[in-house]
């Protein structure tokens, strides 16, 4: 894809640029829209959301490399910006392999049939080398690894392009049979938020900007990995949220979750359905019975795959390939917040006749729509230095690389499970 103005002013401008590319190298301009596609999903969640209380104002292409102004880190090459994934040769190409949870090591030990002891990635680099990128997904899929094979966009299928308010309801539309989706006002309405991290969580944060009232639930062993990064970046994404903790593993928590999920307004999750079926939460009965169910997956809900935002979004094909053609990260695990923009934007909408609808929202998917299937993937064009800063060459003139920003905000976030008794108490729900 010719990488017109706007493209390259809105990967410059957002501060994704300045996380691709090689430590103490020059920034690189990443392939593909995506930057433009945020802008677009920001505007239009502006649009739908213009009669509300606080109408939801926020910058797209900034929202993709916000994290990395809260955490400090920066662009290292093969090796994700927030040092969880590396990019490592296998027998056929690339793939993009994290190791984030504190299961992963020993699931990277299952993977290359030995125990790992300290840093794994030295016997994983020498494994993949002798083993192909499709032997790679399908070991991962079963042990629930976020790995997978790099393929150029050319081996997906295109999926999305522009967002509008009109292109909404149809994209969320691809995979159900259901009356056209309409704008509608989400203040007041309970957003039942199971998931964790980045995607699932910036949805719910954008519902909540939109005047929504959003309930975070984790479980005592499953607590949200999120809470173990920047306290601030998490203070964000959940300021004015509510808290709740409950236990699945138990008759009472069960019916607690069935009876919060019955409660809902919106539920976004970002599991495998098997997950939350085990807990007794049935997404097509929810829908049938009036709730719009936002669910964030790696590749969509007919797929095993586990994916994080970098690993997703290189093997989608998002990567700044070198002029030898090895492959780098584009800005920080891109694929999260693209997603939850996307997630939100559906989520602002529902079925005319007020019935409920299943957003099924594949990152791999999301990020495989911004790039170009019609050509063999180009080297990344380079920044070059102007002054103290970095410009890259657009059409009409230079555009400066501009640094990740951070937004501000006064609220705080809950502790975990501190209003569990209130909020039950207050939809009528016994405490467990």
């Amino acid at each position: 894809m010719k990488m017109d103005q706007d493209i390259v002013a809105d990967w410059a401008s957002g501060g994704v640029v300045a996380l691709t590319g090689r430590a103490g190298g020059p920034p690189l301009v990443p392939p593909g829209r995506a930057a433009t596609y945020a802008r677009e999903l920001a505007d239009l969640i502006g649009e739908l959301t213009v009669g509300a209380h606080a109408p939801v104002r926020v910058d797209g292409p900034a929202l993709l490399a916000e994290r990395a102004a809260f955490t400090a880190r920066f662009r290292s090459g093969r090796t994700s910006v927030g040092g969880a994934c590396r990019l490592l040769p296998t027998a056929d190409g690339w793939a993009a392999v994290s190791c984030a949870r504190p299961d992963d090591p020993s699931l990277l030990g299952a993977l290359v049939g030995a125990p790992l002891a300290g840093d794994p990635w030295e016997v994983v680099t020498e494994w993949l080398r002798g083993h192909s990128g499709d032997e790679l997904a399908q070991r991962c899929e079963l042990l629930g690894l976020a790995a997978g094979p790099v393929r150029p966009p050319a081996a997906h299928a295109p999926v999305t392009q522009p967002a509008s308010r009109a292109r909404v309801g149809s994209l969320a539309a691809q995979r159900n049979v259901a009356p056209p989706l309409v704008p509608r006002p989400v203040e007041g309405l309970l957003v039942v938020d199971f998931s964790a991290l980045w995607a699932g969580p910036l949805c719910a944060h954008l519902l909540g900007l939109a005047g929504a009232r959003v309930v975070k639930v984790e479980t005592p062993s499953r607590p949200d990995g999120a809470r173990r990064g920047q306290p601030d970046f998490y203070r964000l994404l959940h300021a004015g949220h509510r808290s709740v903790v409950l236990d699945p593993d138990t008759s009472a928590g069960r019916r607690a979750l069935v009876a919060l999920v019955d409660a809902a307004d919106i539920v976004i999750e970002a599991s495998r359905p098997r997950a939350l079926a085990r807990f007794g939460l049935d997404a097509q009965a929810a829908v049938a019975a009036g709730t719009t169910w936002v669910s964030v997956t790696a590749a969509g809900r007919a797929s095993a795959r586990v994916g994080f935002g970098d690993d997703v979004a290189a093997s989608a094909g998002l990567v700044a390939p070198e002029v030898d053609g090895t492959p780098l990260f584009c800005g920080d695990a891109i694929a999260d917040p693209l997603t939850g923009l996307a997630a939100a934007a559906r989520a602002l909408t529902a079925p005319a006749d007020g019935g409920g609808f299943l957003h099924d929202v594949a990152m791999s998917e999301v990020v495989a729509g911004t790039l170009d299937h019609s050509a063999d993937p180009l080297p990344a064009a380079r920044a070059r230095r102007s002054g103290t800063g970095w410009v890259v060459e657009a059409a009409r003139g230079h555009v400066p690389v501009a640094a990740p920003r951070r937004r501000e905000t006064s609220g705080r976030a809950p502790g975990m499970g501190e209003d569990t008794t209130e909020v039950l108490r207050g939809l009528g729900i016994p405490s467990p």
